[in-house]
């Protein structure tokens, strides 16, 4: 991303921020909302909601303006609209600041899975051409890959390690885009492969603590007239707790045939 104003920040959306179906992937869409917001209130992110309205395509310029309409001594409320010419593709919306109490002891702890290492790695969705998925690599820790899946419902936990392959910067932009994979939950729970597209994703900060591959705990609620609600707890490969992330989500069947491409 670039500044190119006091309050504005221009993107452009290249193969590596996209989602196979050549538009805008909603984590990055999040992450850029925070990029800005955090430039422009000089605070960290504590909890931010995006609102996805439109498709930004590959290629297309982004421009992100922030607003701060509230800023108190330990607090910053900001918001961001991201727009391709003057049309408006998605909305941010946030809290930045930072305090002193933390709890002495975690109230919530990792699930036991295997290591990144030890685990398979996740259908590579490279046949649908170069996407954001071609520099996230991912492994199943916990749950079936798309190509287990036999129509038989499985759980509604699943988890992934997940880590960048070439952009070694960690921050709440990053884990807004692992977030996204929440989109993708609802496959195992009903037993086939499905589609699900963000009409909106949360992510709440709980510690920024730095850590290669982050462990993306996704648990499903409910999938009921075609949208689907979720969320993932994102854990250090250590145990830290390190954000939550929820989302709707519109869901459908995905084609077998693209299963079937190597």
């Amino acid at each position: 991303m670039q500044q190119v104003a006091e309050n504005q920040w221009t993107l452009t959306v290249t193969e590596r921020l996209i989602t196979p179906g050549n538009f805008l992937f909603g984590g990055c869409g999040l992450a850029a909302g925070l990029v800005a917001l955090e430039g422009a209130s000089g605070r960290p992110t504590v909890w931010s909601a995006a609102h996805y309205l439109s498709h930004a395509p590959t290629g297309s310029l982004v421009t992100v303006t922030t607003e701060l309409p509230a800023v108190g001594g330990r607090v910053t409320q900001g918001r961001a609209v991201a727009r391709v010419g003057e049309r408006e593709v998605l909305s941010v919306i946030g809290s930045f600041g930072h305090g002193e109490l933390s709890s002495p002891s975690p109230w919530d702890l990792m699930p036991e899975v295997p290591a990144p290492d030890d685990c398979p790695p996740r259908l590579n969705f490279s046949f649908l051409g170069e996407s954001v998925f071609s520099h996230i690599d991912t492994r199943i820790a916990l749950g079936r890959s798309f190509q287990q899946l036999d129509g038989i419902p499985g759980q509604s936990r699943t988890a992934l390690w997940a880590r960048l392959t070439d952009h070694p910067d960690f921050s709440a932009a990053t884990l807004a885009i692992f977030g996204d994979y929440v989109s993708g939950g609802s496959s195992d729970p009903m037993g086939i492969p499905l589609m699900g597209r963000s009409l909106d994703n949360t992510i709440r900060i709980a510690n920024l603590e730095p850590t290669e591959w982050v462990l993306c705990d996704i648990r499903m609620h409910a999938l009921h007239n075609g949208f689907a609600q979720g969320t993932a707890f994102l854990w250090s490969e250590t145990g830290v707790l390190l954000a939550t992330a929820s989302q709707s989500i519109s869901v459908k069947k995905w084609t077998p045939d693209h299963l079937k491409k190597p």
